[in-house]
């Protein structure tokens, strides 16, 4: 049984274990007191909230972290979708399905317009998933990055 809630302060080391992995997904190399610290910075300033999937015994399963924004456009508030994150061992179970469902779940309770989330274009699995889901791939934008130093 797959349980979905909101991270809490005793999840933080796993969570942040999870983070890593998650950023080394993306060949970021390992740095666990870093996504750690970040994972906290987040959770303590509001800045965003964490969606976590635990087992009956409540190790993590995966997490899914979004931040509140507002879209001129739609003239409202939005959720960007950040982050998803499930790690080989719990994959094929639903947890990323159970992790969307509830992030879709919360986002009408907050009253928000629309998410959004990007993905790499490599990772075909996930697309799959999120347009079975009634996500919609933007074909219209290019997305830029202008990287600080």
């Amino acid at each position: 049984m797959i349980q979905i809630r909101e991270a809490r302060s005793p999840d933080l080391p796993a969570l942040g274990r999870l983070f890593d992995e998650y950023r080394q997904f993306y060949k970021l190399p390992t740095d666990a007191d870093r996504a750690t610290e970040y994972i906290t910075a987040r959770l303590a300033a509001g800045d965003s909230f964490v969606l976590v999937a635990a087992d009956e015994s409540e190790q993590l399963l995966g997490f899914t972290q979004l931040y509140p924004t507002w879209c001129s456009l739609l003239a409202g508030p939005v959720y960007v979708l950040y982050d998803l994150y499930v790690p080989p061992r719990a994959r094929r179970r639903g947890v990323a399905r159970a992790l969307l469902e509830a992030a879709a779940d919360r986002a009408r309770r907050d009253g928000k317009l629309r998410m959004t989330l990007s993905t790499a274009k490599t990772n075909v699995n996930a697309q799959a998933l999120y347009e079975s889901l009634g996500w919609e791939r933007d074909d219209e934008f290019y997305v830029y990055n202008l990287n600080q130093p």
